[in-house]
């Protein structure tokens, strides 16, 4: 059967994404493939992915993949790359770096790449189901994840437009943050949604994420309208979110939400440090603490004598 015209328009138009993930078993149920788009509205301090924030593409350095070799140096046009101090690992003046990625074909090492790139809807469907006899097989299937999928609307509806089309199970991941339109059209043709959710505080969420939660809160709301399942993912931070009061808050607004069928509680942890290094940007990153066990077993039973289904990771 041909295609229309509108099929062929949505296969052909193309996002900004950072990461494809096979084999994912933690962003929804099966076997799943994880689409990582890069952009996101909301700049968490504790972020372990600081390479989704920015919209576009961004030159990552890996230090400890550096040969010292410095044919990157040799033959960057903008003269952006330097060999490091004692003959270190090489640096970048990122105020001169046009991101041609000439340094990235010259390292045989894979000490330097450019993260996020354009796709189109048609190549991440493809890429979806090469995997698809283990999305029948254990009930999995493609989860869109990022930064935050909903900060790319049209692009994020088409691909889920196009995988349902395709028979695909389809899951949701995001912040929330998102106009009420936009999220209503995209539960649609979600089958799950796993909803990211830091803190009920307004003015504790602005201070870490540097956003206000209010819509992020009434768009949790909305979602019992649709009668999609829900999962609430919260990263436990010492010091942030993991308070007797806070956590108290959480459940008192969760059990009020019907479509609300588990919480995932996820321990935080200090990934994201040597990221925002290779990134250029160490200063943007704060260190915190995760929960101690004894108040993150706490934290749990909390939520399993509050009636919900809970998962704990790191």
């Amino acid at each position: 059967m041909a295609k229309k015209d509108g099929d062929l328009s949505r296969e052909s138009m193309k996002g900004f994404i950072f990461d494809i993930k096979r084999f994912a078993v933690h962003d929804g149920p099966g076997i799943r493939t994880t689409i990582f788009f890069k952009g996101c509205p909301l700049h968490c301090l504790w972020c372990h992915n600081p390479e989704s924030i920015a919209r576009g593409p961004e030159l990552i350095t890996r230090s400890s993949r550096c040969a010292r070799c410095y044919s990157c140096v040799k033959v960057c046009p903008k003269k952006a790359l330097s060999p490091g101090p004692a003959n270190g690992p090489v640096v970048v003046d990122r105020s001169l770096c046009d991101l041609c990625g000439a340094c990235v074909e010259a390292c045989a090492y894979e000490a330097l790449a450019v993260v996020g790139h354009r796709a189109t809807v048609a190549e991440l469907v493809d890429e979806a189901a090469r995997d698809a006899v283990f999305y029948e097989q254990s009930g999995g299937g493609v989860t869109l994840s990022g930064g935050e999928p909903l900060a790319q609307p049209a692009f994020a509806l088409a691909l889920l437009q196009a995988l349902k089309a395709r028979g695909f199970s389809t899951a949701l991941d995001t912040s929330g943050q998102a106009m009420e339109d936009v999220l209503a059209e995209a539960v649609k043709y979600s089958d799950l949604i796993l909803y990211d959710l830091k803190m009920t505080d307004s003015a504790a969420h602005r201070r870490f994420t540097n956003v206000a939660n209010g819509r992020i809160l009434e768009n949790l709301r909305r979602l019992d309208r649709f009668g999609k399942p829900v999962w609430i993912r919260i990263p436990l931070v010492g010091g942030v979110n993991d308070g007797e009061a806070a956590i108290a808050s959480a459940i008192a607004f969760l059990k009020g939400l019907s479509s609300v069928r588990r919480v995932d509680l996820l321990k935080y942890h200090r990934g994201g440090q040597e990221k925002y290094k290779n990134l250029g940007k160490q200063g943007e990153f704060q260190i915190f603490e995760p929960p101690s066990e004894e108040r993150a077993d706490a934290i749990r039973r909390a939520f399993v004598e509050a009636g919900f289904s809970v998962t704990f990771g790191g």
